[in-house]
């Protein structure tokens, strides 16, 4: 049914002017074209039609608007019409002409007339009325995708009528270019225009356009929606095949999981001894144990690597448990765990958790609540991911444990425990799973047959399993039961695994699974639901289902990998019910519980239908040829029906239907034996085979079938619950998810060929995003609720109507901010659109299972495809019909399983076109409307003259004849195939039934074949348009032809060819057709592209002469093969390629022969050119001349570059060459070299200059000597704030003032705030600072600028956020909100627009440490790998690996070539050449050093590593440094660190080389072992040449400020004044001149700062090395020649080891410096060595405690008493722990000890640990060091003289950071120890001494922190120099001993003289009298 609207004219307009009109009907809007200078009429005769779903309502509106079109501003309205449908909707056909309102509801003159027409729906599909319809809107109605309103009103014309030229132009391809190339109908939208030419046509130009467009009609009868852009296919007959082919599910690879397990806190349990236990799956490992702690610190790390499928991998468990007092002979009491899956992990930003901390709750006892945090970190890395350790550097930050919590965002951190109930109630459809003898046995002797299959379900869920019971021997077994999970919700486990499972005596194996995957089930919104699915069936699919006892397959039955074939269909429930843990009659366990479940109604999943499945083959083609020998037939199922050889042991159907199965022969077909019907004409029987044919060859690798004018048909009978509106709903997100993916990767295109106004494009496909969003809403909602609707259902339609609401408001919105400048970020935001569009789509509950098509040889299946029923289901709406449904679908057939993997899966097993219709049976009679037409139908006997009986062939009657040319130009990028390292090139394209080859090229990876194939009398089934829209497609393969043996597989790719009918003319815009790129494919990794162009002509009546002539051979030695046609081939013009030979690094052996006498040679585009020879390689590899260069015929068009091939030989005596290696340049762009333009050459300049700084322009006007720049820096002082001028005259550049910052005031006002901070703030003296504490000032700054960064990113991001979701109107409210955050906001933006300087966020104010850059990459990252003149390129040999990850490709390096090319067109402009001290030798190549051997000093520092991967057993390594550079080799094995995998070594490494010969610096790190050889850990190298070479003079890195003396001593031996006048002497500048007043000047910058230096004496002296040093860190403005200038750094390089490829092993901080020999050697290298920890004492003294806890009962009085003594270690060091004596029967909790702890300690006061060695087992062969937290605990006891001790409570003080203690036990309260309150915190190492009174806590029964006593104690901190000059006695002993306690008498003679104490009870208040 449809609503058509015929647009006839709007009369009475008022001016002249450019018109438009839009008309809407139910939110869906269509826009006329643009009818131009119309003056009082607008004939727009168009008509248009929306195809509706749902009948019209009496009171729905049709709206028409008319509007004065303008380009530039928005369309203004002239009048609206509206008109209530009620008269339509009764009388079918209305004739209206009325007035149009304008704004105000007021009457205009102008008026409007139109003609509707609404056919209805009667509940059938009733007969339509034909004529009506021919006339559809030619694609209009689709909305036109470039969008009206940015279409130039010049280029508008009124057509009169719609002429024919005009509709076939209209009829489009698919979109413009789509993701495969295949849509290359290029039709009329991208005719107009070459490729190069602007898109956007001027006015007269477009005249002339569309007068060769029409073919001669007047320009004004062509409308421009037809020029620019269609994306619909017009005539759908065909649907696009999809071009990856290999399953990449299922396939296994390399992941790494690393967990570092930090710290425990708030564990809950008294004096405890915890381990860790960190599972992942079935792996376990535990960190040592730590002694009677309740906060354990750890920082232990774990690895565990795995080779397995992503699948597997992801529902990994990881379960961390906190295990107590755990031991050798016992497995300890668990206290809490935590569990999460792989895969929530993995899908973490950067694949990983940092530093949170997980919820510990005890499984065992789900109303416990919270059991303690652990603080963990866990990273997932895959192959190639690399992950971003954020530096790790002194730890301070207090712990905010509620902020930081171990859960994704989004998940609350109150987590509840929740009941999972998956319901299991019964299966059907499931395969016969054991062909024992036995079972044949007892048939014959009993006559016995029972199903041979005993199911049970198992289902798996976050690492528990749960079983339902047996049922023995059923197909359709029965459970009715539910498996109840308890686990806390939402949960971080993703998938619930169900699965049935064959019960067996020997071993169960799976049949089928199911993953439920709860994202899709639930909704986390605040209007979400939880998660809740059915009851629905779901659809297994595994292994065929022919039994084996080995099946091969049996692993798609676990759920790896793409199921072949279907298997049973079970249905089940799933329901969650969050618990009330309060409530007591809860069972605390959380063991897997099955119970019996409530059946379901038989109706509850829907009713009964009749489902018919149609299919048709047109053709099958390119049949592999193994299975070319015997007939061939293919066989089509849906479920069990129409499996003929091993489907059913019985029909499902329950009805008395048993005829329709499928499982008669072909003889009883002949007799209409199912005549239970009764109604006979109506009944037929499903055949599901073809009939079998023997192929005939195509050539020698494939086959085809004969199918020329016969087409074999199937049809099939099924029955299934009537569950279409789920995959209705999805086809509709579908459609505009491939709407939208086609319009995006036409814009990605579009950037990427330069195509002018991709911003158009995406404007349109937003637009048609939000009217597809708005559709979905309208269509779904008309759902009547019937019974079978699940919950999910209800819950699904709801959320998925709110998204796609909300989507298409955030699209409409988002189109307005598309502009020019922005695309490229909106793009990425439209991709995100589709992600979510397919997330929606994805619908969880299945109903019809997918269609398998299978070829069968023998009756053996030899290979499928699968095609999911949602695809080809039928529907009278058109968006709800699958994507398929009635399409000719090129569908490539694939071996089942693992056989698919690899190369094995890359060849074809055969090629068809397929035709498939699903729906209804009732529905059935359009079954055949969408085949190609002019065919008749042949049926079956009894079908003859039945209508819409289903045919069994059709008979095709009409056939054109036409002739395909196939233009191949040139492939690049191909894959490796031959151990050279290159390949023998050739493509076979194959159409139809034919297939030719082009020639073989020899040994290039870039073939430019040139050359037409022609393929002739190509005979094509059906009418003549249908070719012309929808041609089949051509499938192109590339081969590596081997001398023996047959052709190598290289890649394969797709196109459509260009078709012109007899009757059309050879002429542009179409033809002849241009060249473009297709991407090869080799399985699923893309292999190169190729360049070529296809054409499909048809031979009319007069024969091949009406074609275009093809020009003969012009090549006399290439034979007789045809190039490609002038009109195709591109247009070329003179290039000169100069080429820059510097040397050759690292060739590796060829053929264990060394490379001797290399030689390159450079080859592009048939020309080349060859460097000269090194005449030895190992003495000097480098070239003896520089430059040479050849010129070279290229395409203007720079895309259509073919690369430049470097090939590397070796010349061996007797002329004989050996090839080393190659490589191929694929993109000359980065190459090219474009003279300056005249005119804008020196405002270039300016420009630049504006564009530094304009940001910064808030200054007013600034005058100054014209032509100069004055930056003014002072020094010490980071600067913040700049106030920049900028102001230009004819002859300046630009004037910039840079003004010190405002720091010192911000110091002043800190000080004076005083309080609390004070202590903290003494400013360290000069003498302790050493490069350490630069470091860490440095490390500070760099995590101050991440954090910035991120935060300014998330800022970013948010208001993008608000600008979405707010859309336009609420954008001033978003406005405001954006303003608030905090203040430092400005500071931000100041620093970033000056990166350059060392930014400093404010410390609290510590005296300013100069800092250096630590870079947390590598330095090339920084620099683009110091690639500024000279490249490196790498040689590769061999063949690629066939695992299609190119991880081989490290492998295949054999050397690097050096050098460099510049492209340029010939002849250059002579100002260039005219230059002074050009030399014509060099070329553009100007001012290069020479490449003579050079000697060099290398100095290489490394500073530490972090996160070593674990090389020894246990979980440790011993790693030491090794450095290798050239023939030197450092192992520094004496001094390896012991047990540690963050090890600090501080070393430097001074090592002479002379490059070229030893370049690469390999810097790696080793694991020591006692025995046997050491192993790498990882390994990073460093290309020391480039560095060298650099301009960013990589050599020695400039520090941020000059001194000679002291910790930050100048280490370069040139001077900063003497880098910055050889600087200016090679760039050629003016410069530098030194003036008074502290000012220099280079070119025309003027730069000021400080000119005194202070020495050692504290001396002043003038100096210039400021200036010079200011100006050398603003380098990069110095125009011409300035660019950034490597700063003194510390960088953090990857370690890599060979065995795990892509996969970091450990990070490296290191720097180099570099030295020339022949300059002033430079001073000693500075000491980086680790600061040694310095020794302390700390003396505790604990004088009394008060209000503890009272524990014991007395015997005589039962008054309580506690007999008290206190505990206290230093934290790590437990068992040095001390005890004082014990203060017996305290009858108030007091008690008194005056007893001193001492406890010595290492202590490094930058990262503020505790340095403790010791061995870690009896075992150890050496110490290991420990770095701990300076933490003191004290506890309080309760001693038992025969019983263990209680433990009553405890408190543990950070020394760097504790409460200071009360001044009275009265005040001492609990805030003091858990640091709730806001109390003034103090640090023993700075106040050194300190007495007060602190609570001791503990925690109660319901896990409540209380107050269990008050302890009064004295700290008092010494340096071992002091304890030495005063020493302490233990306790209170000498000496300086303390007094005894006076304590009395009753606490000791109780157990003497017990009636002698009681006067104690009486009067125990006067007790010391």
């Amino acid at each position: 049914m449809a609503l058509i609207v015929h647009l006839k004219t709007v009369t009475d307009l008022r001016g002249k002017g450019d018109r438009i009109a839009k008309v809407a009907f139910r939110g869906l809007s269509f826009y006329t074209r643009v009818l131009e200078n119309c003056e009082d009429e607008a004939p727009f005769d168009e008509t248009f039609r929306w195809p509706i779903a749902s009948s019209i309502d009496v009171n729905e509106m049709l709206e028409i608007q008319v509007f004065n079109y303008s380009k530039v501003f928005s369309n203004r309205l002239i009048g609206t019409f509206r008109m209530v449908l009620q008269k339509v909707v009764e009388e079918g056909q209305l004739e209206v002409t009325d007035t149009l309102i304008d704004d105000n509801n007021a009457v205009i003159r102008t008026s409007v007339s139109i003609e509707i027409r609404y056919q209805a729906m009667d509940g059938t599909v009733g007969a339509w009325n034909d004529e009506e319809f021919l006339e559809s809107p030619n694609a209009r109605s689709e909305g036109d995708p470039y969008e009206m309103d940015t279409l130039p009103p010049s280029h508008r014309q009124s057509p009169s009528k719609a002429s024919a030229a005009e509709r076939a132009l209209r009829r489009a391809g698919k979109g413009v270019f789509s993701a495969m190339k295949l849509g290359k109908a290029r039709a009329s939208k991208d005719d107009h225009r070459k490729q190069d030419e602007p898109a956007i046509l001027e006015a007269e130009d477009l005249d002339r356009k569309a007068m060769r467009l029409g073919g001669g009609l007047d320009p004004d009868t062509i409308s421009l929606a037809s020029v620019t852009a269609v994306t619909t296919n017009v005539s759908n007959k065909r649907s696009k095949p999809d071009i990856k082919m290999e399953p990449s599910a299922g396939r296994p690879m390399d992941y790494q999981v690393s967990i570092t397990i930090v710290e425990a806190r708030q564990l809950v349990g008294l004096n405890m001894d915890p381990v860790v236990c960190v599972e992942v799956g079935e792996e376990k490992k535990y960190t040592s144990m730590k002694e009677s702690t309740n906060c354990p610190y750890y920082n232990e790390y774990f690895v565990f690597d795995f080779h397995v499928p992503p699948d597997v991998m992801f529902d990994k468990i990881i379960k961390l448990s906190v295990i107590h007092s755990k031991n050798l002979l016992r497995s300890g009491t668990l206290v809490g765990s935590f569990k999460m899956d792989v895969g929530t992990v993995y899908s973490q930003p950067e694949h990983q958790f940092y530093h949170k901390w997980a919820i510990l709750s005890d499984p065992e006892d789900i109303t416990a609540g919270l059991k303690g945090y652990l603080k963990v970190d866990v990273a997932v890395v895959g192959k190639g991911d690399n992950i971003k350790t954020p530096h790790k550097a002194n730890e301070t930050d207090e712990d905010d444990i509620e902020g930081n919590l171990l859960l994704p965002d989004g998940v609350p951190p109150e987590r509840q425990w929740a009941r999972f109930y998956i319901k299991i109630y019964r299966a059907e459809g499931l395969p016969r799973m054991n062909t024992s003898i036995m079972a044949n046995v007892k048939k014959a002797l009993i006559g016995e047959n029972k199903d041979l299959v005993d199911p049970y379900v198992q289902v798996m869920f976050a690492g528990q399993k749960g079983k339902t019971s047996v049922q023995k021997s059923s197909y359709e077994p029965l459970w009715n039961e539910q498996i109840v999970f308890t686990e806390m919700f939402p949960p971080l486990c993703k998938r619930i695994k169900v699965q049935i499972r064959d019960s067996d005596k020997v071993n169960d194996v799976a049949i089928g699974t199911h993953f439920i995957d709860l994202r899709k089930v639930s909704n986390e919104g605040d209007k979400g639901f939880l998660p809740t699915f059915g009851p629905a069936w779901v659809n297994m699919y595994g292994s065929t289902r022919n039994y084996t006892l080995m099946d091969e397959h049996q692993d798609l039955n676990e759920g790896l990998g793409e199921g072949v074939s279907f298997r049973a269909r079970l249905l089940i429930g799933l329901s969650v019910e969050i618990l009330d843990t309060n409530n007591p009659e809860i069972t605390s366990s959380t063991e897997v519980q099955l119970e019996q479940a409530t059946p379901v109604a038989d109706n509850c999943t829907g009713k009964m239908e009749e489902f018919f499945l149609f299919g048709s083959f047109l053709e099958a083609t390119m049949i592999d040829r193994k299975n070319g020998d015997k007939p061939i037939n293919f066989e089509v199922t849906i479920g069990n029906y129409g499996n003929e050889i091993d489907g059913m042991s019985k029909p499902v159907i329950k009805k008395k239907r048993e005829g329709g199965v499928g499982n008669e022969e072909a003889s009883e077909l002949l007799q209409n034996s199912s005549d239970e019907e009764g109604n006979d004409e109506e009944e037929f029987v499903s055949i599901s085979t073809t009939p079998p044919m023997r192929p005939l060859v195509t050539d020698r690798n494939y086959f085809h079938l004969p199918y020329f004018d016969k087409k074999p048909c199937n049809y099939i009978k099924s029955w299934w619950q009537d569950q279409r509106r789920r995959l209705y709903n999805a086809n509709i997100m579908d459609k505009i998810g491939d709407k939208l993916e086609e319009g995006l990767n036409d814009v990605h295109e579009m950037i990427k060929t330069e195509k002018p106004h991709p911003e158009r494009r995406l404007r349109g496909v937003l637009e048609e995003l939000s009217s597809g969003c708005l559709r979905f809403v309208t269509l779904a909602n008309k759902d009547q609720n019937h019974s079978s609707r699940t919950r999910l259902d209800r819950e699904r339609l709801k959320s998925c109507m709110r998204e796609l609401e909300t989507m298409g408001q955030q699209a409409k919105t988002l189109r307005s901010q598309v502009k020019k400048t922005t695309i490229r970020e909106k793009l990425k935001q439209s991709q995100n659109f589709l992600q979510k569009l397919r997330f929606l789509a994805d619908e969880p509950q299945h109903s019809i299972p997918d269609i398998f098509i299978w070829m069968m040889s023998n009756n053996k299946r030899i290979a499928y495809a699968r095609i999911p029923s949602k695809d080809i289901l039928y529907s009278i709406v058109d968006e709800e019909m699958g994507r398929d449904c009635g399409k000719v679908k090129t569908v490539f057939l694939k071996l089942p399983g693992k056989k698919g993997f690899g190369p094995a899966g890359w060849t074809v097993q055969a090629k068809m076109e397929v035709y498939m219709w699903l729906g209804l049976n009732k529905q059935r009679k359009d079954f055949l409307n969408g085949l190609p037409c002019g065919f008749e139908e042949r049926k079956l006997p009894k079908g003859q003259g039945i209508p819409f009986f289903p045919p069994i062939s059709l008979l095709y009657t009409m056939k054109q004849v036409f002739q395909l040319r196939v233009h191949m130009y040139q492939a690049r990028s191909l894959f490796a195939a031959d151990s050279s390292g290159l390949s023998d090139p050739f493509a076979r394209v194959f159409f139809i039934t034919q297939s030719q080859c082009t020639e073989v090229l020899n040994e290039t990876l870039c073939p430019t074949w040139d050359q037409l194939l022609v393929f002739d009398n190509v005979e094509l089934y059906g009418e003549v348009h249908e070719m012309r829209d929808d041609p089949p497609i051509i499938v192109i393969e590339i081969y590596d032809q081997d001398t023996v043996g047959k052709a190598d597989f290289m890649g394969r790719t797709f196109a459509k060819p260009v078709v012109k009918m007899s009757d059309e003319e050879y002429c542009p815009p179409r033809f002849p057709p241009q060249l473009e790129y297709y991407q090869i494919y080799r399985g699923n990794s893309t292999a190169g592209d190729l360049l070529a162009a296809f054409e499909l002509l048809q031979i009319g009546p007069a024969g091949k002469s009406d074609l275009p002539p093809i020009d003969g051979p012009t090549d006399i030695e290439r034979g007789p093969i045809l190039p490609v046609p002038l009109g195709i081939r591109p247009v070329l013009s003179k290039y000169r390629v100069e080429i820059l030979f510097w040397g050759l690094r690292d060739l590796k052996r060829v053929n264990l022969a060394q490379v001797d006498r290399p030689r390159v040679d450079i080859e592009c585009a048939g020309k080349g050119v060859q460097s000269s020879l090194i005449q030895n390689y190992k003495k000097n590899p480098n070239f003896s001349t520089l430059v040479k260069w050849f010129e070279v015929d290229l395409p203007e068009n720079e895309l259509l570059h073919p690369p430049l091939n470097i090939r590397v030989v070796d010349c061996r005596a007797f002329g004989r060459y050996t090839l080393v290696g190659s490589h191929a340049v694929n993109s000359l762009r980065k190459f090219i070299y474009r003279p300056p333009d005249k005119k804008a050459q020196h405002w270039s300049k300016t420009a630049k200059l504006l564009n530094a700084y304009a940001a910064l322009a808030n200054g007013g006007p600034y005058s100054h000597p014209a032509g100069e720049i004055v930056v003014n820096v002072e020094p010490e002082v980071p600067i913040k704030k700049m106030e920049t001028m900028v102001k230009l005259e004819a002859n300046s550049d630009a004037v910039v003032k840079v003004e010190p910052s405002e720091e010192e005031k911000e110091k002043k006002k800190k000080k004076k705030k005083g309080g609390a901070d004070e202590i903290e703030d003494d400013e360290p003296d000069e003498s302790m600072l050493d490069w350490w504490s630069k470091y860490f000032a440095s490390i500070e700054t760099m995590k101050e600028q991440l954090r910035q960064q991120e935060a300014a990113a998330a800022e970013a991001e948010e208001k993008e956020e608000m600008d979405l979701t707010e859309g336009s109107k609420g954008q001033g409210k978003a406005k405001e909100k954006i303003k608030a955050p905090k203040e430092d906001k400005k500071k931000k933006q100041q620093q970033q627009q000056q990166p350059q300087q060392p930014e400093v966020p404010e410390k609290k104010n510590k005296q300013k440490i100069d800092e250096m850059k630590v870079f947390p990459k590598e330095l090339e990252t920084e620099f683009d790998n110091f690639e500024d003149w000279l490249h490196t390129f790498n040689l590769l040999r061999g063949k690629i690996g066939d695992d299609d990850d190119n991880a081989a490709d490290e492998e295949r390096i054999v050397g690097r070539f050096k050098g460099s090319m510049c492209v340029y067109k010939v002849p250059l402009p002579d100002d260039i050449t005219k230059e002074a001290g050009y030399d014509p030798n060099f070329g553009m190549f100007q001012g290069i050093p020479s490449n003579d051997p050079i000697n060099v000093l290398v100095r290489v520092y490394v500073v530490r590593a972090t996160d070593l991967h674990p090389a020894d057993i246990n979980g440790k390594a011993d790693p030491y440094v090794v450095i290798k550079l050239g023939k030197t080799d450092i192992k520094d094995k004496e001094n390896y660190i012991s047990k540690q995998l963050n090890p600090v070594f501080g070393k430097s490494f001074d090592i002479e080389a002379t490059f070229p010969m030893e370049s690469m610096l390999t810097v790696a790190i080793y694991d020591w072992d006692l025995v046997g050889s050491d192993d790498l850990i990882g390994e990073t190298k460093i290309d020391l040449e480039n560095r060298y070479y650099s301009k960013h003079r990589a050599t020695c890195g400039i520090s941020s400020t000059y001194s000679i003396h002291g910790y930050n001593i100048w280490r370069d031996p040139q001077k900063p004044t003497q880098i910055l006048s050889k600087l200016c002497k090679e760039g050629k500048l003016d410069g530098p001149h030194y003036g008074p007043g502290g000012r220099v000047k280079v070119v025309n910058r003027v730069f000021t700062g400080p000119t005194e230096l202070e020495d050692e004496n504290g001396q002043k002296k003038q100096t210039d090395e400021h200036l010079a040093l200011t100006v050398l860190h603003h380098w990069e403005e110095i125009p011409r020649v300035g660019c950034k200038i490597v700063p003194e750094h510390v960088e953090t390089r990857p370690l890599l080891n060979p065995d795990k490829p892509g996969i970091e092993q450990g990070r490296l901080e290191l720097w180099v410096d570099m030295f020339p020999m022949d300059m002033p050697a430079p001073g000693p290298a500075i000491d980086i060595s680790p600061r040694k920890p310095k020794k302390y004492e700390l003396r505790v003294i604990v004088w009394n405690t008060d209000e503890v806890i009272l524990e014991d009962d007395d015997y005589f009085t039962g008054e309580k008493s506690s007999d008290i003594f206190v505990r206290g270690w230093l934290k790590g060091q437990q068992e040095d722990k001390q005890d004082t004596d014990v203060h017996y029967h305290s009858l108030t909790g007091e008690g008194n000890f005056n007893w001193r702890y001492i406890f010595p300690f290492d202590y490094l006061a930058a990262e503020e640990k505790i340095v403790i060695s010791k061995k870690e087992s009896m075992f150890s062969w050496d110490e290991t060091e420990y770095k701990i937290p300076a933490r003191l605990t004290l506890q309080v006891w309760d001693a038992d003289h025969f019983s263990a001790d209680d433990f009553l409570g405890a408190i543990e003080l950070d020394l760097n950071r504790f409460p200071r203690g009360a001044k009275t036990a009265k005040q001492c309260s609990m805030e003091l120890g858990t640091g709730e309150a806001e109390v003034p915190m103090i640090s023993i190492f700075k106040q050194k001494r300190v007495k007060g009174w602190w609570p001791f806590l503990a925690r109660d029964e319901n896990d409540e922190m209380e107050i269990t006593g008050k302890v009064e104690a004295e700290l008092h901190l010494l340096t071992a120099e002091e304890a030495e000059k005063s020493p302490a006695g233990l306790a209170r002993n000498e000496p300086d001993p303390l007094e005894k306690p006076n304590r009395p008498d009753t606490s000791f003679i109780w157990f003497l003289n017990p009636l002698k104490s009681i006067r104690y009870f009486i009067w125990h208040t006067y007790r010391y009298c």
